[in-house]
């Protein structure tokens, strides 16, 4: 919300308010349909008193629906509690308290380690090199600089790269070889590899059509269309593909995966209009798979895991729970903000279980939150999920085996990543979540 507040370009305004409304007007038409259907059971629950307990559950449950919806079109998009605002507000207050302490005017130099380092000496001309006050002339100190730093940049260059290919005889006469050459997308094919990624980059990266950086081409000289740009990216593509099921299978070689699938709009249709596809994506420290499919059911999920051994980091859509029911040796561990979402989502009816989680939940991020960016934080990270954040996950499962057969959730547990009746396997899904690789082996 903070990013769309600043944003400007009333275009993206437009398009943004727009998108709210068609989202508004869908969510509506369900608060309608969960209306009426409260209506409906209010009614036969005045009606059949004999089914008084069951008619209870189920209106508990219908108007926990409707609070739910009520608050996605008219509450805030945050699921922080109002506890837990207070905490991050002192916690900041506290910060800020340091932060003007510590305050100093100006700002130094951002670091940047991933530029690489280019060495410029400085000489003086040779008339320069005579000393003021004797005249005498002035000699060099071996290995003493004064060093300053700056950021720059070296432009953009297309050229003709001419290859010369050196050709080699016997001297019997009988045979010729001639050196090889380059590498190409295709025989015979005038650009080089580096300029068809470097096209797709421009386009696929960084948004810029083929026709912009066929004007940006010609301020530096090369007179190309955008028709020779995409054979380029044509040529690239066909490569890119038989790549495909090496990366997918390198992927699933992990012991680790995290899993995740989201929509994907057909071309020329609005949204919410016509048949969605769907993005499916699975993703290690070093590399990410895309697939894309016509369906996000368990089958599809099949289709793209039933190779894999491990643990899958993901949330608690249903296609994975088949996939670990029908295939054992996939462990769930699912995300811990889709777990404690779905017990804020029933906090109301269930205040004292739900507390209690939700806390414990919390101390999870509250260790997370410890570690900072970079490679120290990573080492720092490893090693407090192995001990404090294993403790707290081993609290998480304790409670669960605790309050869970005891409470009388009712309906709301059904939408909890639970596996009934696997009890073991079922906990180590909900209490083994994303903590990461250290904590997802608990259960």
């Amino acid at each position: 919300m903070s990013r769309l507040a600043e944003e400007k370009d009333p275009e993206i305004l437009r398009k943004a308010v727009d998108l709210l409304e068609r989202h508004n007007r869908v969510l509506s038409k369900k608060l309608a349909a969960v209306l009426r259907e409260l209506e409906r059971t209010r009614a036969e629950l005045a009606a059949a008193t004999g089914n008084a307990v069951k008619g209870q559950l189920r209106l508990e449950a219908l108007e926990q629906q409707l609070a739910n919806l009520t608050k996605q079109i008219f509450g805030t998009s945050s699921e922080k509690r109002a506890d837990e605002e207070q905490a991050d507000a002192g916690a900041e207050g506290e910060d800020k308290d340091k932060d003007e302490k510590k305050k100093q005017r100006g700002h130094g130099p951002k670091e940047q380690p991933k530029l690489p380092v280019v060495e410029v000496k400085h000489e003086l001309d040779e008339a320069d090199k005579v000393c003021p006050e004797c005249g005498g002339g002035l000699d060099e100190m071996k290995g003493q600089y004064e060093e300053h730093e700056e950021i720059d940049v070296l432009p953009l260059r297309f050229v003709r790269k001419r290859h010369l290919r050196q050709k080699y005889a016997c001297n019997c006469g009988g045979h010729i070889e001639t050196a090889l050459g380059p590498d190409k997308l295709c025989p015979g094919a005038r650009y080089s590899i580096n300029f068809a990624i470097y096209v797709a980059i421009s386009k696929y990266c960084d948004h810029l059509p083929l026709e912009r950086q066929v004007r940006m081409m010609a301020r530096d000289g090369l007179d190309v269309t955008s028709q020779t740009l995409w054979d380029q990216i044509e040529q690239l593509a066909w490569v890119v593909e038989t790549v495909m099921p090496r990366l997918h299978a390198y992927v699933l070689g992990h012991p680790v995966v995290g899993g995740d699938e989201t929509t994907w709009e057909l071309m020329g249709k609005k949204v919410g209009q016509g048949k969605s596809w769907y993005v499916w994506v699975l993703r290690t420290d070093d590399a990410v798979y895309y697939a894309l499919r016509g369906s996000r059911s368990a089958e599809t999920a099949k289709e793209l895991l039933q190779t894999f051994v491990g643990v899958l980091m993901c949330d608690g859509y249903n296609a994975y729970l088949s996939l670990s029911r029908q295939y054992p040796l996939v462990v769930l561990a699912h995300c811990w903000t889709h777990v404690r979402r779905e017990f804020v989502e029933i906090e109301k009816s269930f205040p004292t279980p739900c507390r209690e989680i939700i806390l414990l939940i919390g101390q999870l991020y509250a260790i997370e939150r410890r570690c900072p960016v970079g490679p120290d934080g990573d080492a720092l990270r490893a090693e407090l999920r192995g001990t404090e954040s294993r403790a707290v996950v081993e609290k998480i499962v304790a409670w669960f085996y605790q309050t869970v057969p005891a409470e009388s959730w009712g309906s709301a547990t059904q939408r909890l990543p639970v596996n009934a009746p696997e009890g073991p396997k079922s906990v180590g899904a909900l209490a083994g979540g994303a903590v990461g690789d250290a904590a997802a082996t608990v259960g």
